[in-house]
């Protein structure tokens, strides 16, 4: 028989894991502190659940924001979300001819088959898409958990605000372009020095 030190077994840990009972033990010590707990009851539905701030509840639309780019659809790992649209032509006061547009005609995410992976959402290129926390929209009938782009828009009133900039943190792509342009359009001072004695004229 080998000895359990040349296999790197510290001394007496092999006799100690073959004691009879010693799983028993453990497992009646982990009972026993659970039973000497408090347990805490969450009293839903008369209590709404504190939920995280960045909980994934339902998929909102704002329709004005779409752009029918399809990027969204494209993305989806379970081809939940279904998208038609036309074009419209609109007239542009000086232009050579008028510009086309899409317009958004229907817009449906079946959530019996999304899997709440949020893709679509970090996809989307124009803020059409958001997460709200609202998640009681349990139906009897699961056709029904079809949402169209009108039931879709109705969960924007529940979407929360987005949390603050850190003070601390990087400032934004739009505020670090905005500043660039700033200076870029600010004109630059003149390196002309008045000679010793000339007169610097009138003052303003």
């Amino acid at each position: 028989m080998s000895d359990p030190s040349e296999h790197g077994d510290p001394a007496g840990a092999t006799s100690a894991r073959s004691l009879p009972g010693a799983g028993l033990v453990k497992g009646l010590a982990v009972t026993l502190k659970t039973m000497t707990s408090r347990s805490t009851t969450q009293q839903y539905p008369d209590v709404a659940p504190d939920l995280p701030p960045r909980s994934r509840g339902v998929i909102a639309l704002s329709e004005e924001n779409c752009t029918v780019c399809m990027l969204c659809a494209r993305e989806c790992p379970d081809w939940c979300i279904y998208i038609d649209s036309h074009k419209e032509e609109v007239a542009v006061p000086g232009a050579a001819r008028p510009r086309q547009r899409n317009v958004l005609d229907k817009f449906d995410i079946d959530f019996s088959l999304c899997m709440y992976c949020g893709i679509c959402i970090e996809v989307c290129p124009f803020d059409a898409l958001y997460w709200s926390p609202e998640f009681e929209y349990a139906e009897y009938d699961i056709k029904d958990l079809l949402h169209d782009k009108d039931h879709l828009g109705q969960w924007m009133a529940t979407v929360p605000p987005p949390p603050a900039h850190d003070p601390n943190g990087e400032p934004a792509k739009e505020e670090t372009a905005a500043a660039r342009k700033a200076s870029a359009a600010r004109p630059a001072p003149s390196s002309v020095r008045p000679e010793p004695g000339a007169d610097p004229g009138p003052a303003s």
